[in-house]
């Protein structure tokens, strides 16, 4: 691994247990036990029932594009070496939506409702990110 220049996510002890599971190549999610909802940010309570009860789910790592950009200019200088990059949102087949980049094809490539699956980028020693290709 070299000298990661981008931004990173800061734990804490909300997404802890999804930022570990990344690191086990795992995306893992709270679920309600109340409603089964499987949610994404983390959180105290349910949105949807307001239990405060959940457990550990791990998701499969498969999706669809919901929606798309492609970056054509780096607002971070971290990026300039990558552009044009991907920005999507992926639906994942347990239900969040995530914020992710499309990697393994040409930008022009990606498309809505397009099926992809998680890849691991270790970008630190401590921090690996959730990324998606196509299948």
């Amino acid at each position: 691994m070299t000298d990661y220049s981008k931004p990173l996510p800061k734990l804490n002890g909300d997404n802890r247990q999804f930022w570990e599971g990344c690191r086990a190549h795992e995306l893992r999610f709270q679920q309600c036990t109340a409603c089964g909802l499987v949610r994404w940010p983390p959180s105290f309570l349910c949105p949807r029932c307001h239990a405060t009860e959940s457990t550990c789910r791990i998701a499969s790592g498969l999706g669809t594009v919901f929606t798309y950009t492609v970056y054509h200019t780096a607002f971070h200088p971290g990026f300039a070496s990558e552009l044009p990059y991907v920005v999507a949102v992926v639906a994942l087949d347990e239900g969040p939506h995530v914020l992710t980049n499309i990697v393994g094809c040409r930008p022009e490539e990606v498309k809505c409702d397009q099926r992809v699956k998680v890849v691991w980028d270790e970008v630190t020693e401590t921090i690996t990110l959730p990324k998606f290709a196509p299948l």
